[in-house]
């Protein structure tokens, strides 16, 4: 199974959002959610990626018990994404949980998770942009492991493409 870091920038439970500024390396409050809903599980961004919007592949981790910090790394693996757009594009949220926690060693695809959590999670990214002018969000569709996993590498493949791009030079060795 393919292992990557998340970096944590929302905590499960807050209704702050909170991004790295990537100028600074700092975590910069972006703005605090229109709506009175909660992130259902620690958010962030699988390091070292470039999702269809142009940012860090988003990641939404699964934590027992409380949650952890905004700048926390946690080694994850995924079970499953969750393929949406919001007024920007593409905006997928690839579903993980640690690697190091064994008490979720049972959880190995989306069908592995209680329909009832991945209503919750679907219902949150459905509505939390509401209220926001200009933003808007639909949401599609879960899908496995595997497909999660084949755009995390693409997401990997896409960075480095962008690095070697801005770079100036032309990288033609794979990953």
């Amino acid at each position: 199974m393919l292992e990557f870091d998340v970096l944590v920038e929302i905590p499960k439970g807050s209704r702050n959002k909170y991004e790295v500024d990537h100028e600074s390396g700092r975590i910069r409050l972006d703005r605090t959610l229109f709506t009175s809903t909660q992130y259902p599980a620690d958010y962030g961004y699988i390091e070292d990626t470039l999702g269809l919007d142009g940012d860090p592949l988003d990641a939404l981790v699964l934590l027992l018990g409380e949650p952890t910090f905004p700048g926390c790394l946690i080694k994850c693996r995924a079970i499953g994404m969750y393929r949406m757009t919001d007024e920007a594009g593409g905006d997928d949220k690839v579903l993980c949980v640690p690697v190091t926690d064994p008490r979720l060693e049972h959880l190995r695809d989306i069908n592995h998770l209680p329909k009832f959590d991945r209503l919750e999670i679907e219902h949150f990214f459905t509505v939390y942009k509401d209220l926001e002018p200009g933003k808007s969000v639909e949401g599609a569709n879960w899908v496995g492991r595997d497909e999660a996993e084949r755009e995390v590498v693409a997401s990997f493949e896409r960075e480095r493409q962008h690095l070697a791009a801005a770079e100036g030079t032309e990288d033609t060795e794979g990953h």
